[in-house]
């Protein structure tokens, strides 16, 4: 079993960057682990996936691993639960983010979600070794050390999670704080302005808390302007959009100069023939 990259960075302090993937689409999955992202996150909350779909995509991103790429699956759960959290691990996803985390407590299930009950800690992640992440019974040590290599993300979204950050940040275990943006302005009362100065003053605080207490920080950034924007205020932990955006966005961008050159071209013809 090799370590867990994204745990490892996140470790320490580097930059990371990755990208959602919303399509379902395993070709999706392995052609972006090719674009330079470091790691890509499997959604299970707001796509049309399930553990089915997911660890089809574990597959691809594996493949293009094993051709070169860098990037690393995660799989981001449709709610803090410990079954979808177990199902998620035993099909090989390593590191999940969990949603909508809004107190310690919250953070402290993700976290024993995750890891088996092994030297005394309070985890409750039922044990089965014939699956995926075990190499389907032939690794004969993943159970014993499964516990050091997976990652819990948790995502503060919400006024709740902002008024209990502290104890969220400071919670064993939790190995980074992801920010969502848009849930969080639509909690504050500020649906679709992510950028309202009560949401950034939020943000900014959670950013400050996470650091206080070591931990690192994690944000859904809608470009890069954006991206470079929030790594200023320390933020390492950064996820460019997603696939659905960069298809639309490449569409429209090259439909849009082929329609400008095509206009241009017949506004000439037309001046040449007067």
């Amino acid at each position: 079993m090799h370590d867990n990259p994204v745990k490892e960075a996140l470790r320490s302090g580097a930059t990371t960057t990755g990208t959602w993937l919303t399509l379902g689409s395993t070709a999706v999955a392995e052609a972006l682990a090719h674009c330079g992202f470091d790691w890509l996150v499997v959604d299970l909350e707001h796509a049309p996936n399930n553990p089915a779909s997911a660890v089809e995509q574990l597959r691809a991103v594996d493949a293009a691993r094993a051709n070169g790429a860098r990037a690393e699956a995660i799989v981001r759960l449709a709610e803090n639960d410990p079954v979808l959290a177990k199902r998620a691990i035993d099909i090989g996803a390593r590191t999940l983010i969990f949603p909508n985390v809004n107190s310690a407590d919250e953070a402290q299930a993700a976290v024993r979600a995750m890891r088996y009950p092994q030297n005394g800690n309070a985890g409750v992640r039922g044990v089965a070794g014939l699956v995926r992440a075990g190499r389907y019974g032939l690794d004969p040590v993943y159970v014993k050390n499964a516990n050091e290599q997976v990652c819990t993300i948790v995502q503060i979204e919400s006024r709740s999670g902002v008024d209990n950050a502290a104890g969220i940040c400071a919670t064993e275990g939790v190995d980074c704080v992801f920010l969502g943006p848009s849930d969080l302005a639509a909690s504050l009362g500020h649906l679709g302005d992510t950028w309202h100065p009560e949401v950034v003053d939020a943000m900014r605080s959670v950013v400050a808390q996470a650091r206080e207490a070591g931990k690192a920080v994690g944000v859904f950034a809608n470009d890069a302007d954006d991206a470079k924007l929030f790594t200023s205020w320390g933020v390492t932990f950064i996820g460019l959009h997603s696939d659905v955006r960069w298809l639309c966005q490449g569409a429209k961008q090259e439909t849009g100069r082929l329609a400008a050159g095509l206009q241009a071209e017949q506004a000439t013809e037309v001046h040449s023939a007067s």
